[in-house]
């Protein structure tokens, strides 16, 4: 009996129970794991590969929904302008948004914690620097300076996630620098001290983790920040290439068409960005309410 209780009284057992106590969390969940295996295996799922030209015919350009092609393919969202398959068109930018979202969120989290770490456990002179830095990266909008930095670099995957990366790592240095200015007067950290273990052992081993609840939140809720700035910017032409789509490229092609009626080359992909956004918004919410004790009820 009391093997039973403890099992059930298990911290990840009080997780799982805590977060599934909320069923729109649970629904965020279900549809961007569904939206994850569906970007993932987006070339076994998609019947067309929309950048490939030999499948393209510019005579099925702009088809509404559920038109067929010349060969007797049924289109289900329609076609843009340059016949490409919408429904395989997205599936593809799913791939490009998530992997940019999710890949920038991970890398800003590397650089941010580190240095986060390092103004808290060092102090002083450095810790004025890099909170300085944090300061003066804040001060300016996100959008503005991802703007500048693909204006110099130019298009590209990899250039969007650099900016990306430039742009976030400033949110994760704040949140785990004051966390750890906590965590540091603790006695489990002076019980380290007294036994002469290695700084970075220290920091690395026994600050981290205690860190890593609010880290875990902030990481969520970035990653759904970068998909929508990422949107933004291949939206305004400075974002990924045409040739590696992503929703918000999806979008811009068919923006010229939706006074002339035209409107599923745009609005398809519009509401793919919205229910992936809005599916890791919820799941962020309930984790900030069941790892923050202060807000569980």
């Amino acid at each position: 009996m009391s093997a039973t209780i403890a099992r059930e009284e298990t911290p990840f057992r009080r997780f799982v129970s805590e977060f599934a106590a909320s069923r729109l969390a649970l629904l965020g969940l279900v549809v961007f794991v569904v939206i994850a295996l569906l970007a993932i295996f987006a070339s076994l799922i998609a019947p067309q590969n929309p950048y490939d030209l030999a499948q393209l015919d510019i005579m099925d350009g702009r088809l509404p929904p559920g038109s067929k092609s010349m060969v007797g393919y049924t289109y289900i969202l329609g076609t843009d302008d340059q016949g490409r398959d919408m429904f395989s068109g997205m599936l593809y930018g799913l791939r490009i948004s998530l992997a940019v979202g999710v890949g920038s969120a991970l890398f800003a989290a590397v650089v941010g914690t580190s240095l986060g770490l390092l103004a808290a456990w060092l102090g002083g002179r450095a810790d004025s620097a890099i909170m300085r830095l944090v300061d003066l990266q804040l001060s300016f909008p996100s959008i503005l300076v991802a703007l500048m930095i693909l204006a110099m670099l130019g298009k590209g995957v990899m250039n969007v996630l650099l900016a990306l990366v430039i742009v976030e790592w400033a949110y994760y240095a704040r949140n785990v620098r004051a966390t750890a200015m906590v965590e540091r007067q603790r006695e489990y950290i002076e019980a380290a001290e007294c036994l002469a273990l290695p700084r970075w052992r220290i920091m690395f081993r026994h600050l981290l983790p205690n860190c890593l609840p609010p880290l875990i939140v902030i990481a969520t809720q970035q990653v759904a920040r970068a998909i929508a700035l990422e949107a933004t910017l291949s939206f305004l032409g400075l974002g990924v290439p045409i040739t590696e789509p992503s929703l918000g490229l999806l979008i811009a092609n068919g923006y010229q068409y939706m006074l002339s009626g035209k409107y599923w080359i745009s609005f398809y992909p519009g509401i793919a960005l919205l229910v992936t956004i809005m599916s890791i918004n919820l799941v962020g919410d309930q984790l900030r309410d069941v790892l923050n004790p202060r807000l569980q009820r």
